[in-house]
Parts: structure tokens; sequence; C-alpha cells
């Protein structure tokens, strides 16, 4: 055989045996909802997971938004093609726990898989969350976030105001209003998901229950209660505040925080997650506080709920698969992954030594305000503030936003909206508990 024919046939051997190599490498789809810069970071992260080693390769796929990446794993499932791993946000977790057979327990897959896995590394409130009342972790808290309050320094300035001393409760939420409206300020406070903020963190941030049955965490037969006179005092407020043209409403979800770092208005209330967005667009200085709460309150401040969503391991794959599952998952909890995840993004680290890490390394130190978040989850939860597991979540959320709407336009009194929300709310658990009982 000549040189050459020898040399060609090595290299056809080599590609064959560097193509059987490459498909050994057990395929882990993952369908997320991140987008954007957001999307770019996940790619990142599942290159660094497939580069740190060989026996798996993770395949991130972006399938939209929330609602339309649940909708597509649900879909998938049934139709008998669901992907290993499913992001789907936090008001859909009562829609996944019910779901019979389409997700196999976090904790059972590492445990399954021999690694090792200690749920109590994970923040109190954000684990918690994800957690049964058997204390089975069900879903890995991948990007979790929360409520905080940013408020425009400069705009503090002009009206006089310490820009050092942000508003610690609503009653000085109110008054710093007032005043910032009388230097010239267009609008004094605007809100990000109004429900998410005003009646969900609001509740457990008070210590105080949004529904009966610890907030659904005690079972689905679960009722609606946030038309409680405090609810009705804090919408009545909030009304005024309206009135009065101190309150801007700009949207249902993330549409108001362009009001805040485009200098319309000079308070904003919003997810932890907006930090990086407001930090790139606006030309002001700012800060980050703590929530206001109601100080006559007993137990407030208590602890803020999260949002954003957590990765859910589907039913029905290969042992091959979920031990690949929970070697990703261990490597998305090193404390390096999820600190540059933390800082990259606005979202809370999800363990303690992710935020001890970014703590040391000097970045809270660098962007005051950066640890709000943390500080506010890091307390030990109670059963009326672990946060607001309920069925049909999506839609009890669009029934508040309409009427919210109606009390902002005039249309509707703070307790008529309220007791028309719980009421029409509570038609939508029944209809969830019918089925979850099918």
């Amino acid at each position: 055989m000549s040189f050459s024919r020898t040399v060609l046939k090595l290299a056809a051997l080599a590609a064959l045996t560097g193509a059987g190599s490459a498909h050994a490498a057990v395929e882990i789809q993952w369908w997320h909802a991140m987008q954007g810069a957001l999307n770019d970071k996940v790619n990142e992260i599942a290159n660094k997971f497939n580069a740190s080693q060989s026996e798996y390769k993770v395949v991130p796929v972006n399938k939209g938004n929330y609602d339309e990446t649940m909708a597509a794993g649900i879909a998938a499932f049934r139709a008998g093609g669901s992907p290993a791993i499913l992001q789907v946000f936090e008001v859909g977790t009562a829609t996944m726990m019910s779901a019979k057979g389409a997700i196999k327990p976090v904790s059972a897959v590492m445990k399954d898989a021999g690694e090792k896995f200690d749920q109590k590394a994970y923040i109190p409130a954000v684990a918690g969350y994800y957690t049964s009342s058997k204390g089975e972790m069900l879903s890995f808290p991948f990007n979790s976030s929360t409520t905080v309050f940013y408020y425009n320094k400069d705009a503090f300035k002009k009206a006089g105001l310490d820009p050092e001393k942000p508003p610690k409760t609503w009653p000085e939420v109110m008054q710093y209003s007032a005043k910032l409206k009388a230097s010239g300020t267009n609008c004094a406070y605007t809100t990000d998901w109004q429900g998410w903020v005003h009646l969900e963190s609001f509740s457990a941030w008070h210590n105080t229950l949004y529904a009966t049955k610890n907030n659904g965490f005690g079972g689905t037969d679960t009722r609606l209660l946030f038309n409680s006179p405090l609810h009705v005092k804090h919408i009545t407020n909030l009304q005024d505040m309206v009135k009065k043209g101190y309150f801007s409403y700009g949207g249902r979800k993330a549409e108001s925080q362009a009001k805040f770092y485009n200098g319309e208005c000079a308070m904003f209330t919003g997810s932890s997650a907006s930090l990086a967005n407001i930090r790139k667009n606006a030309k002001f200085a700012f800060a980050v506080a703590q929530l206001p709460y109601y100080p006559e309150v007993p137990g407030a401040p208590q602890n803020t709920i999260i949002g954003g969503a957590s990765l859910w391991v589907m039913g029905g794959k290969k042992p091959d698969e979920y031990k690949g599952v929970a070697k990703f998952f261990n490597f998305l909890s090193r404390p390096e992954i999820q600190s540059d995840w933390h800082q990259a993004t606005g979202y809370l680290p999800v363990t303690m030594a992710a935020y001890e890490m970014t703590k040391k390394s000097g970045y809270y130190d660098k962007n005051p305000g950066a640890d709000v978040s943390v500080q506010q989850m890091v307390v030990k939860t109670t059963d009326k503030s672990r946060g607001v597991r309920l069925g049909n979540m999506v839609q009890i959320r669009t029934v508040v936003d309409e009427e919210l709407e109606a009390v902002w336009a005039g249309k509707k009194e703070p307790k008529a909206a309220l007791d028309s929300a719980v009421a029409r709310g509570n038609d939508l658990l029944e209809r969830f508990q019918k089925t979850a009982r099918e």
C-alpha cells in the first residue's frame, strides 16, 4: 500500500473515530425562555458545562416567552417528545406539580444519579418555594428575582430630599411624592408587575396571607384573601396617589421601568432583575432600596417572594439523560457560576456560597444596592411569607390586572375591585381544583 493511500486510510479511520466520540455524548435538551442578552448568557453557561466534560452535551433551545415555553413543553410531553429540562416561570409551579407523570423531582434526580445535593445550601426563601410539603425539592431555582425599590438620587436632591435616605414606609413614599411633584418631577412613582408587587409580594412582606392553605402550599382547595382591610388600605393609598398625579401606571408587565430609567418617574418598584437594564439606560444617579412597608403591621417587614423561573426535569427520560441533568445542575450550583450569573443579570444568586463569593469580590461595594434583593430573602420564611403557589395563577394575575386598572381609571373603588378579583379568582381556583382531582 502506498504511503499516500495509508495516510488517507488512517485519516478516514480517525474521522470515523472522532465522529463516534462526538455522538457518544448524551444530549440534554434544555428549553428556555431567556431572550436577548440572557439568551447569550444561557448559551455561554451551556458551552462552559459542555467544555468541562465529554459525557454529556446540554443543548439550550429558546422557545419564546415564558407562556410559550411552558405551553411548548407541555404539548411536547403529551406528544412524547419533551426536552429533559424545561424552564417554567414561578406562577406555573402549581400546574407543573399537578401534571401527573410529567415531571421528576430534582431531589430524586440528584439522589438517583448519586450526585451530592444539599438543599440547605440554597437561599431558604428561594428553595422553599420549589419544595413540596414533604421537603422534596421539585425544580431547580435557576433564575430567581424579587421585588425591590429604585429611586432617582438626582430627583431627590432637586426636591430637597436626602439622596441617601430612601423612603422606608408607604406613608413616607406618599410624603416624598408630594415634594417630588412640587419640585417639578413629572411623575413621582411607577411600578412594574402590579399584582406581583402590590398584592403577592406585599402580602409576604407584611407576613399576611394572600390565600388560604398557606397561599396554596397546603393543598389545591385554597381561596383568595387579598381583599383584607390591609390590602384595601394599600390600594386606596395608591388610588389617592393616582388622583394627585403622583403615581403613573405604565402597564401590566415590565413596561414601566422605562418610565424610571428615562427620568420620567423618580421612584419605581419592580424586579431585581431590572437592575442591569436600568444601569445600562439611566443617565442619572440612582439607588436600590428595600420595599416600603406599613410600620403598624406586626411582623413587617418579613421577606419578599421570588419571581423568575426554575428548571423542571421532565418525566419519561432515560437513566443516562437524568445522570447528565444531575451533573449539569451541580455545575449550575457552583458558586463561581451562580456569582457570575447574579452579577451579569441581576437575578439572585440562589446559593449562600455564591452570595458570599460575590460579597468578598467587592462587587456590592462597587455596586451599592445590588445585594438588596438577597437581604430581603435571606431571612427565615413563615407559612404566610413562603410564596404564592396557586393553580391558574396566570389567569388570576390577568383578573387582578383588570380590576386594578379599573381602580386607576376611576371606574371602581378599591374594595369593590378587590372583592371582585377575589370572587373571579376563586372561580379559577375551583376549576383548577376540579382538574387536579381528575
